[in-house]
């Protein structure tokens, strides 16, 4: 009885570190149905997870690009192999603001996104997880940092003329 109330209680901690992880996390099945949306994606998308949950993910966001989505999700799905999208291909996946308002200088969250297969305990893949990480902080550096190089580049060759 003991081991069953201690993986019980495991399975609990575990649950509650995934849905308060500071990360999203979306878990869809090869009909693109949530089965996991948790409390990151609550808090920037307005969407509570009673909600998403069995909600087409692009019903819930009919904005996504759905072709280009489709396609990634489904080679998930297919390839079995996870893929990750960079906010330099991709600004953002789901169209969150940033929650830097006044310190900020993006209007929009910037996002890593990772897509991995899940494995059933058949080996099947019937759902993948959407790991989405809020990069903002590191694009708006970036850009800041190359706006100021290309800067200095002109008044470089400004100098030298």
């Amino acid at each position: 009885m003991s081991n069953n109330a201690d993986g019980l209680a495991d399975l609990h901690w575990m649950f509650d570190m995934l849905h308060h992880i500071d990360v999203g996390l979306v878990v869809l099945d090869s009909s693109y149905q949530v089965q996991l949306w948790n409390s990151f994606m609550e808090n920037h998308s307005g969407v509570s997870s009673s909600i998403a949950k069995e909600q087409s993910l692009l019903a819930l966001y009919p904005e996504l690009d759905t072709g280009w989505l489709r396609k990634k999700l489904d080679n998930v799905f297919c390839l079995k192999t996870p893929i990750f999208v960079s906010w330099e291909q991709r600004p953002f996946l789901f169209p969150f603001k940033s929650y830097r308002p006044i310190t900020g200088i993006a209007d929009k969250m910037y996002q890593n996104v990772a897509i991995r297969p899940l494995s059933s305990p058949d080996g099947s893949i019937k759902q993948v997880c959407l790991v989405v990480y809020d990069v903002t902080d590191v694009a708006t550096n970036k850009m800041a940092l190359s706006a100021a190089n290309h800067k200095l580049q002109r008044l470089s060759q400004a100098l030298s003329k």
